[in-house]
């Protein structure tokens, strides 16, 4: 059975509003990226568990979409500013297909990665395209892509945990906060004040910041130029999850650290400066909101010369301090930094970011391993391979720990004028050793000197972390 059916949904409320600030970072991304926003769209998948049929899961779409205001909403430039445009009743199409070779889950993923790849046209469309993936006309697995403007990745593990009782037909109670609300509260003075807190923060770090991620001119890119190399390690995930509990702090932390660690020596300083994805949920009322409320922390981190445990300690007390700088009005932020781009000749390079995207910053299926295993035998089984490449995105470096619950799934994007795809390899298997040799020695941390390009050869194994260079 292959074909289309159509959704139609009847919400409680529409309206007009302006942007949330985690809308309006996200608005002022889509423009930058031009042809390339597909970049932010988001591929998700979720399973029909049980057997349903194809009316109970169209019935379950539908009571997601008249939940939530955010899957609901166009997005629209008027002469007073970006708005959101939340419509009450609508229609969505949902493309009917067969399951593929790969099965299932296996096709819904394949089929959200291509849906995701047409660049939303937010002024009409919805937020989301979805396919239904059947076996034999039953349904098995729902593929979609969003718009990062209407969801971050926290609000996609909402709605995954959601799903389960939207197919049971459980009565839900309606969601408290919807995005047109956060964007009300977020233009009340509390917020207005702590938006020029943090921009105050950013401030005194533009001021004297270098200007450029890396202190050489760029070379002759690869065709694509921006790449996506992959990682998947569970050495990676075992070493920090034994790290973070040896120096009580969190797992995100460590792997900041290690990121963080090997875009130094990269770039050949002690300082490491990095944006932070950061969820922006502290506040109760946002925490189940199906939104986008993320915004960039800015991350300062001076290498201690005593080793990497101490890297980590700083790291993550470096991370706190932009986590609580990293809300605020991004269009006020953007005018002080071209401000400070007039003082100082141009706006200082921040291309360089780092996103954990679990949910809870675990790692819930990773393999039983007995505290005094020797995790080096791990690495054997890690493999690296490019997921993904695109004209061009704007980053110079992004390094990504994704949601696998059973493996530690890093990625880094590079833009191979400055970083080829050897070298985004060499970096990745860069924070796997970091991470594992730091767990039996204090691993000295070795400093490129100079203007010169990263050797690859150089950054793999043992000798990316030895003075003897």
């Amino acid at each position: 059975m292959t074909g289309n059916a159509s959704v139609a949904f009847s919400g409680t409320r529409g309206g007009e509003a302006a942007l949330t600030w985690g809308q309006r970072l996200m608005w002022r991304a889509v423009h930058l990226m031009g042809p390339s926003q597909s970049f932010l769209n988001c591929p998700w998948v979720l399973p029909v568990h049980g057997k349903r049929d194809l009316t109970t899961v169209l019935g379950a779409l539908r009571g997601m979409l008249e939940r939530h205001e955010s899957l609901r909403t166009t997005f629209a430039d008027t002469p007073d500013g970006p708005v959101q445009r939340v419509a009450r009743n609508g229609e969505l199409s949902v493309e009917l297909l067969e399951t593929g070779q790969e099965g299932p889950l296996g096709t819904a993923e394949r089929i959200a990665g291509e849906l995701a790849r047409t660049v939303f046209a937010h002024g009409e469309d919805l937020p989301l395209r979805c396919a239904i993936v059947l076996r034999d006309g039953s349904p098995r697995a729902l593929a979609f892509a969003f718009s990062h403007l209407a969801v971050d990745y926290h609000a996609l593990s909402l709605l995954s945990t959601e799903w389960r009782a939207l197919l049971r037909g459980d009565d839900l109670p309606p969601p408290a906060w919807q995005p047109m609300d956060q964007a009300a509260l977020e233009r009340e003075e509390p917020f207005l004040a702590r938006s020029q807190r943090s921009i105050r923060y950013w401030r005194s770090v533009l001021e004297e910041v270098p200007l450029e991620v890396f202190d050489l001119p760029p070379g002759e890119a690869e065709e694509p130029r921006f790449i996506e190399v992959g990682m998947e390690s569970v050495a990676l995930a075992a070493a920090a999850v034994r790290l973070a509990e040896r120096l009580t702090i969190s797992t995100t932390s460590v792997v900041i650290a290690a990121c963080a660690t090997v875009l130094a020596v990269v770039s050949g300083r002690p300082r490491a400066v990095m944006q932070l994805v950061h969820s922006n949920r502290r506040d109760p009322r946002t925490r189940p909101l199906v939104g986008t409320v993320g915004q960039d922390g800015l991350l300062v981190l001076d290498l201690p010369a005593t080793g990497f445990a101490d890297t980590c300690v700083a790291a993550h007390r470096s991370a706190l301090v932009a986590y609580h700088n990293a809300h605020y009005d991004p269009f006020d932020m953007q005018a002080m930094r071209e401000e400070i781009g007039r003082v100082r000749g141009r706006e200082p390079d921040l291309d360089a970011f780092f996103n954990d995207r679990r949910a809870d910053g675990t790692w819930p299926n990773l393999p039983r391993l007995a505290p005094g295993d020797n995790l080096a035998p791990l690495t054997e089984k890690t493999r690296t391979y490019v997921t993904n490449a695109w004209p061009g995105v704007r980053f110079k470096v992004f390094f990504t720990l994704g949601t696998a619950p059973d493996t530690g799934q890093l990625s880094l994007i590079v833009d191979t004028a400055f970083l080829c795809r050897d070298t985004a390899r060499a970096m990745l298997l860069g924070v796997e050793t970091l991470l594992v040799r730091s767990l039996t020695e204090d691993v000295p941390i070795a400093r490129r000197q100079g203007k010169r390009r990263p050797d690859a050869s150089a950054l793999l194994g043992r000798s990316f972390w030895t003075s003897e260079r």
